[in-house]
């Protein structure tokens, strides 16, 4: 037995919503007929339940934000999706995006009405396309999956979320465990459809529970829908040390007390939401992306976490979250920006095979053309492809001792040199420094370290935020065919 205490639905709406705000868009619903046997079943269960129907849908206030809020009732034959339910969660959507309201939904079913059979099964295509035009309209919708969301609750609204959690221990699958059995003779193992199983392979973002809820989706809320107004500052006229040996710079960004994304994000972030995996089964901690919210501006935020270095490589399930997070930010149309600090991509026979090159492709180039405006930041270590996969970008912001290389300086050493000896030499000649990009175009300002940012990793966090958001706010200002066509002429010209 599973020891998962059931979240009501009178739970959710009292925990969650702001105190009487809950007002209910629900008329009776209008039932197919299939005849008494099935009259009666609903009529039990309208009289066991809290509710007439295995949802309840209306409009709320949640942190003082307006929020749509659809809300499965397990109590109801056990959440089953039927036509009426269906239309219902159609209906919210439709509603919801007619008035311009984010969506809080927290799936709770068995799945498919089977005392309705294949027309219950269908209404999964409506309820889906109801969700991408409410997410194509840019409205933030937000999933809260309960103990137990499977079937086809789970393979329609309980998948299509911005941003998806779920109750700790929720059983959270396609298809229930018992029926798997009885139809395949044998059970999945343990933990298969458990929540915290799910979050750690990518699946969903994460398990947070019902008492957290309510501040997880305020902070979504306050990303997704402050206003844009960005307050930042530029240090094009600080003082930069040109004469800065290359080689000097490489060891400063390997310094491990030097600041990394964790550092930039808990010391410049009002807000930071992150999102966990690919949402197909992909997960890979080297890529950080999530929901960002920095003094005046909300973005998505995608980095590279730069860990101890054997642990720090770049993926293809990486770059595959990383791509993730381009697609959000056009959703939501929402400014990007991208954090640069790896020591190179993954060098290994699995990464060969799940095709790390065309991915290093895919995602260079889906970043030089997304149409949202793009800032990425050189934090430290810019080694090849890993550098190149988050560089392409509207403004390029590099910290004073950032660089990018097409190999580490040791391993150009053993190219040209056959010896990882003359790194130091590499650094010099492959021009890797923020002067050398700056002089080439392909670096728009140097933040300033003073004079190392691991001796003052706080102010320095905060000073290349100042400078990323003073950027967006420009680029923020102009017209996006404007933006994009200076986008793609500052690679184009660039010798």
């Amino acid at each position: 037995m599973r020891g998962v205490a059931r979240i009501s639905l009178n739970e959710v709406i009292e925990t969650v919503l702001d105190p009487d705000s809950f007002e209910p868009w629900d008329a009776p619903p209008t039932q197919p007929d299939y005849g008494p046997a099935y009259a009666a079943q609903l009529a039990r269960a309208t009289q066991c339940s809290s509710a007439d129907e295995a949802v309840v849908t209306g409009r709320a206030v949640l942190g003082g934000y307006r929020v749509a809020v659809i809300v499965g009732d397990f109590d109801f034959l056990a959440g089953s999706l039927g036509a009426a339910a269906s239309e219902r969660i159609t209906l919210a959507f439709e509603r919801a995006t007619a008035e311009g309201l984010p969506v809080l939904a927290s799936p709770m079913s068995g799945g498919t009405r089977m005392q309705e059979g294949t027309p219950a099964f269908l209404h999964m295509i409506k309820i889906s396309q109801a969700v991408l035009a409410h997410r194509a309209a840019g409205l933030p919708y937000l999933v809260y999956l309960r103990d137990p969301t499977t079937g086809g609750a789970l393979a329609s609204w309980g998948s299509l979320g911005h941003l998806t959690i779920a109750q700790p221990g929720a059983l959270v699958g396609l298809l229930g465990p018992r029926v798997r059995e009885i139809m395949l003779g044998e059970p999945l193992p343990e933990g298969v459809q458990q929540s915290e199983s799910l979050a750690r392979k990518g699946v969903i973002d994460g398990v947070v529970p019902l008492g957290e809820l309510r501040t997880t989706a305020v902070k979504a809320l306050r990303v997704l829908t402050s206003p844009q107004e960005p307050v930042g500052e530029r240090f094009v006229d600080a003082t930069i040390a040109t004469d800065r040996a290359p080689w000097d710079s490489v060891q400063a960004t390997r310094n491990p007390d030097r600041p990394r994304l964790h550092h930039l994000l808990q010391h410049a972030a009002e807000v930071f939401i992150p999102l966990r995996g690919t949402g197909t089964g992909e997960s890979d901690g080297t890529i950080t992306v999530g929901l960002a919210r920095f003094p005046g501006l909300s973005c998505v935020l995608i980095g590279q976490d730069r860990r101890p270095r054997r642990d720090a490589s770049l993926s293809p399930a990486a770059l595959r979250v990383a791509q993730r997070g381009f697609h959000l930010a056009e959703e939501l149309d929402l400014p990007l920006v991208t954090v640069i600090d790896s020591p190179g991509p993954e060098l290994t026979t699995e990464a060969e095979h799940g095709g790390l090159a065309g991915e290093i492709a895919r995602t260079v180039a889906a970043l030089a053309t997304v149409r949202v405006p793009v800032v990425s930041t050189i934090l430290g270590e810019g080694n090849g492809v890993a550098a190149l996969a988050l560089l392409p970008a509207d403004r390029t912001v590099c910290a004073e001792n950032g660089w990018v290389a097409p190999l580490p300086p040791e391993g150009a050493s053993a190219i040209i040199h056959r010896t990882a000896d003359r790194a130091a030499d590499m650094a010099a000649a492959h021009r890797i420094r923020a002067v050398d990009l700056l002089e080439a175009g392909a670096v728009d300002e140097i933040v300033p370290e003073r004079p190392d940012a691991a001796e003052e990793p706080a102010a320095f966090c905060r000073r290349l935020i100042a400078s990323a958001t003073a950027h967006l706010a420009e680029l923020m200002a102009m017209r996006t065919e404007e933006r994009l066509r200076i986008r793609h002429d500052r690679y184009r010209s660039m010798r």
